[in-house]
């Protein structure tokens, strides 16, 4: 009996064994594919010259490097933290399907907790350790008077590194005890691994909260306008090839112009007088008068400088052909996307772009019905706040009333308003000088993003369950934040959110509508009300001073009204 003891005991602790090992090879798997695909995605932007990438110092490329790589680490973790809550989803709803099957077998809640807590722990490293080290060393020197080297701009980023700890750690305590004076004493002082950190991080996951309360209602709207530039709009009432040659005819004939500008022609003594020409007006196809001839005035002009091609020039530059390079660039531009549309097919132009467009408005009216509906049911009492009270179990029960199908909507809908929040973040008129661009971002500004991303997608779980997306458990450290359990936040979180993103939609659908009734509504007051006289009365004060010429022809004018009036006194 002993013996057959022993055994029992050998196999659990070996099964224990088996199951750590197994788990851990599975997080090292995770983490290499989104370390790969994070790699790719800096690779995408980061700057590529000699003062980012090559250096004739090899310690300034080792620095680089190790920079880079923390850089990488970070945007992995926060890949990780944005899909934490829809790869959770799915292995409930897996366990669910298959519960027997042998190849779902390491899939269990030992694993997704796991994960979880992984994902809090190295988010915690990557936004208070790794990414503040990264930059204080890719930007270091060295002490002034210090021999310069590895060691030296090692030695300086600890020191800052040091003192910069110094000053979060001081003001997380007071911010501790402002908002828990009763906890504020001296062994919680010195109780900073499982106080002040995890209340340090409920700031920031607080802060990151707060951030896409703006981005993400904001990201609803701009989603359509980056759908429309990457997909083919339908041409309804609008003829493409005519624009297309329109465009063309015109760039060309900028091109030619521009060739008999930029290089001036002088006098070769055959007597020729050389003009100075600015273009007026291309093209006689009258397509689209605003969009064609928008910029191009008084750009053609013939004019004679003592007998010598010289445009007019302001502040040292010509401004002819400063005028036609501007107008050739946007021509160019308006020609390629022309051509996209000439070459895109039917099925794209009346299929994908209207079932894209309506699947977003779908996901964004689902999205508000579902903050509506958990809205109502916090202030009547049948939705319980997302603080975590309890240890979910993996397979037992579907999450949602509508089984596999409204799993699976969770899952699109978690998805959507990360991209929306990712879309409405980089959209924001503030972010144009750290938006990172196709091979121009410096380090510095990459790490930089990467801290704003990684902010945003570990509150992103947060975001779900106070919203009511799911109902799936937030575990691990996640569950356990204290501001999840104020009942006045949460239900305030939800009313702005709703409110927000219905009015931005709203107003975004009815834009042609309003400003068409505003039209009506002052014509028809103008009409009553005798605007319409006012109106008249500027309309030939306009007439009247387009009437009056130019400052050559006024000069002109005026020097033939003085050679009369000198005939005359002459007669």
């Amino acid at each position: 009996m002993e013996i057959d003891e022993e055994d029992d005991f050998i196999d659990i602790h070996d099964e224990r064994f088996h199951a750590s090992v197994r788990e851990n090879i599975i997080f090292l798997l995770l983490f290499m594919i989104l370390y790969v695909g994070s790699y790719a995605l800096i690779g995408r932007f980061r700057r590529r010259d000699k003062e980012d990438l090559f250096s004739t110092d090899e310690d300034e490329i080792i620095v680089y490097r190790i920079s880079l790589w923390l850089c990488t680490f970070s945007l992995a973790i926060a890949i990780a933290a944005g899909l934490l809550l829809p790869i959770s989803i799915a292995s409930n709803e897996v366990l669910l399907l298959y519960p027997k099957s042998y190849y779902v077998k390491w899939l269990n809640s030992s694993l997704i907790s796991g994960l979880w807590n992984y994902i809090f722990l190295f988010s915690n490293l990557s936004l208070f350790v790794f990414l503040p080290f990264a930059y204080l060393f890719a930007e270091s020197s060295g002490f002034f008077g210090s021999k310069s080297g590895l060691v030296a701009r090692a030695y300086e980023t600890m020191v800052v590194f040091t003192l910069l700890a110094f000053i979060v750690l001081g003001l997380t305590f007071i911010l501790s005890a402002w908002f828990d004076p009763e906890r504020s004493n001296i062994q919680t002082l010195l109780n900073v691994g499982s106080y002040y950190l995890p209340f340090l991080y409920s700031c920031v996951s607080f802060s990151g909260v707060l951030l896409l309360l703006v981005f993400t209602p904001l990201g609803f709207v701009r989603l359509f306008g980056v759908v429309g530039q990457v997909l083919v709009k339908p041409h309804l009432m609008r003829e493409v090839n005519d624009e297309y040659y329109a465009f063309n005819f015109e760039e060309a004939s900028i091109k030619r112009k521009l060739a008999q500008i930029n290089p001036p022609a002088v006098n070769n003594g055959h007597g020729g007088n050389n003009v100075s020409v600015r273009l007026k007006s291309i093209t006689s196809i009258n397509i689209n008068p605003a969009k064609l001839c928008s910029g191009t005035d008084d750009l053609y002009q013939i004019r004679q400088q003592n007998g010598v091609n010289v445009a007019p020039v302001a502040n040292g530059i010509n401004s002819s052909s400063a005028k036609l390079t501007d107008r050739l660039k946007e021509l160019e531009c308006e020609r390629k996307n022309l051509d996209k549309l000439r070459s895109s097919s039917a099925f794209q132009r009346n299929f994908v772009y209207p079932v894209a467009m309506l699947l977003l408005l779908a996901l964004t009216g689902i999205t508000v019905l579902l903050v509506a509906q958990n809205t109502i049911e916090l202030l009547i009492g049948i939705k319980a706040l997302p603080l975590s009270s309890r240890q979910f179990t993996l397979g037992i029960m579907s999450l949602s009333k509508l089984g596999p199908l409204g799993a699976a909507l969770e899952f699109v809908v978690i998805i959507y308003l990360s991209a929306a929040s990712t879309v409405g973040l980089y959209t924001m008129p503030s972010m144009q000088k750290v938006r990172p661009k196709y091979r121009e971002t410096s380090l510095s500004i990459l790490i930089l993003n990467c801290a704003l991303v990684l902010i945003l997608s570990s509150a992103f779980p947060l975001l779900a369950r106070i919203l009511g997306i799911t109902n799936f458990d937030l575990l691990g450290d996640y569950g356990e934040i204290e501001w999840l359990g104020s009942f006045s936040f949460v239900f305030l979180y939800n009313v702005v959110f709703a409110t927000a993103a219905g009015l931005i939609i709203f107003f975004k659908f009815t834009t042609t509508v309003r400003n068409e009734l505003i039209a009506r509504l002052t014509s028809l007051l103008g009409s009553i009300f005798g605007i319409k006289k006012v109106e008249q009365h500027i309309l030939n004060t306009h007439i009247i001073t387009e009437e009056i010429p130019s400052n050559e022809e006024a000069q002109f004018l005026l020097n033939h009204s003085m050679q009369s009036n000198s005939s005359k006194k002459d007669d």
